[in-house]
């Protein structure tokens, strides 16, 4: 892959052109921003166009920054009718799990191609096991699926304690629809390190278990 996919350059535009105009006018950010109460009220657009939108430019660029290195691999993979199941799937589950998640807080709130995003990078993962990643401070790369399943288990975390500003929830739905589409469509993928594919759900597992206690 010497140059980016169209497809793949078109997202990338689309999301800085949108998120800089919520960057410069307000109204917009509101009126397009993910919100439990307006959802409930019946906007259900904002599940959609909150995936367009970013807090700021960093927020904006380590999202897209991610994005370039994935978006291609899962593209030539899957083709740009997979691609776009994996890309907007995972961003509508990541709102959609986000707004029942969280459907009893009507002020909260969310923004970014988070969820897509995840989604790209696990499909990618688990249609690429033997793919390895580098972490800061590690300084050999580590198998890929070893990177989401400490992320995931991070998201996990972040979703329990509750005490930031990040989008954890469409993180974690994010990352478990693209692990599944990705594996609808190529259902070899299991065979080929069912090691990772089990690794990369413990954290599926993990959730339910813990959402059960807490039921």
């Amino acid at each position: 892959m010497n140059s980016i996919h169209p497809l793949s350059l078109l997202i990338i535009i689309s999301n800085v052109l949108i998120s800089y105009k919520g960057f410069k006018d307000g109204r917009f950010f509101e009126r397009y921003k993910f919100n439990v109460a307006a959802v409930e009220k019946g906007q259900w657009e904002r599940i959609f166009t909150a995936g367009f939108l970013h807090v700021d430019y960093s927020h904006l660029l380590f999202n897209m920054f991610t994005f370039y290195f994935f978006g291609d691999i899962v593209i030539y993979r899957l083709g740009v009718l997979g691609f776009l199941a994996v890309y907007f799937i995972s961003l509508l589950a990541g709102n959609l799990f986000s707004f029942i998640y969280y459907r009893k807080n009507s002020f909260y709130n969310a923004v970014g191609a988070s969820g897509a995003i995840t989604g790209t990078l696990y499909a990618a993962i688990v249609l690429y096991p033997e793919m390895r990643l580098g972490i800061m401070f590690i300084p050999i790369p580590l198998p890929a699926y070893l990177v989401g399943l400490g992320y995931m288990l991070y998201t996990l975390y972040g979703i329990k304690r509750a005490n930031d500003n990040i989008g954890h929830a469409a993180h974690f739905a994010g990352a478990i629809a693209g692990l599944v589409i990705a594996i609808f469509l190529v259902p070899i993928s299991i065979f080929k390190d069912p090691i990772a594919v089990i690794a990369l759900l413990i954290p599926l597992v993990l959730f339910v278990l813990m959402e059960r206690k807490r039921i």
